[in-house]
């Protein structure tokens, strides 16, 4: 298997990419394509110890970055290492593409270079929520702002495919994020996805309010990427929130700085829990390639492990999956032997 890395995007690139992807190599076995500068990359090379043969470099001397239009850095930045890495994967190069990079200008990779699988309207960005119980797939978390029902439905049926091939869950549960419970509850876009999804053979579990998600009762949460991301944002928010207060608490004085030393492993443990770093990247559903987007300010360890999700991700062939199961978008027809 070869994983194509921008070796230029997210906040850490060159370094740590580098150091991540070669980590990934020397632990999973795999070869790597590092898209960049290949001067700066050779650089980062000499650091480490691995099977040259198993690491390539395609050179590219821009960059897009955080402040670049999306669409406009596509089109106009063509030699820029997330233009070059997207065909790469799209002239088959490579197995997967993964990019720290600018989330923007990956989705607009991913519609105008890699296009989406036939049938499917909209590519998701699809974050695995951390919840009491382990892990949810949140999708759409930002990449889709305004939605029609149709898209939703779509999402909840490659969450699903997702979460049962990839995560090895059988039956997902399936919830839309509302401001209510009830069937009747939320705008126009809620009434009407829940509609579709409720006809279905998916496993619908009907609306979910932010509050509950936390608590894991479903294996996929779904929502337009304006609510999705809002729910991410304020989720890493709180996060950071309590353990600021956590640290300020057990710091104040003697008795509470040995209590912290007590209780250390379990606060690692806590903290590991919520920690990006640990559950890789976000897969971006609806494709014709398979990509990975890494949180932009993700380190070494955060790299490794997002290619260890797209490793997962090409390995249990989801793409084919869901071109297969396309059908099962049209709510009169019924699951077939191959589908979920």
């Amino acid at each position: 298997m070869k994983i194509i890395v921008d070796a230029m995007g997210g906040d850490n690139a060159p370094v740590e990419i580098v150091r991540g992807t070669i980590d990934a190599v020397n632990e999973y076995g795999i070869n790597a394509i590092l898209v960049g500068k290949s001067n700066v990359i050779e650089i980062e090379l000499e650091k480490y110890d691995y099977a040259k043969e198993k690491v390539e470099i395609i050179n590219a001397d821009d960059v897009i970055t955080n402040d670049d239009n999306p669409a406009m850095a596509i089109r106009r930045k063509k030699n820029s290492s997330m233009v070059v890495g997207s065909k790469a994967l799209v002239d088959g190069l490579g197995d997967g593409f993964l990019s720290a990079g600018s989330t923007g200008a990956l989705l607009a990779s991913g519609m105008f270079i890699i296009k989406r699988i036939d049938g499917i309207d909209r590519a998701a960005l699809s974050v695995m929520y951390p919840t009491l119980k382990g892990f949810s797939l949140l999708l759409d978390a930002g990449a889709n702002v305004d939605c029609k029902p149709e898209y939703l439905h779509q999402f909840a049926l490659m969450g699903s495919i997702y979460m049962e091939h990839v995560m090895g869950i059988n039956s997902p549960t399936v919830g839309l994020v509302n401001i209510g419970e009830e069937k009747g509850k939320g705008n126009l876009l809620s009434k009407e996805t829940y509609e579709l999804i409720e006809k279905s053979n998916l496993n619908f579990k009907g609306n979910i309010e932010a509050r509950e998600l936390p608590n894991g009762d479903v294996d996929i949460i779904v929502a337009d990427g304006f609510v999705g991301n809002i729910v991410l944002k304020l989720t890493e928010g709180m996060a950071m929130s309590i353990f600021s207060i956590l640290k300020e608490e057990f710091t104040k004085n003697f008795k509470t700085k040995i209590s912290a030393g007590l209780l250390k492993p379990e606060l690692r443990n806590i903290k590991g829990r919520m920690d990006y770093r640990e559950h890789g990247g976000a897969p971006l559903l609806g494709l014709k390639k398979p990509v990975v987007k890494a949180h932009g300010s993700s380190d070494a360890l955060a790299i490794k492990n997002a290619i260890r999700q797209l490793i997962k991700f090409i390995d249990k062939d989801v793409i084919k999956i869901i071109e297969d199961n396309k059908h099962l978008l049209n709510n009169n027809l019924e699951v077939d032997d191959n589908g979920l």
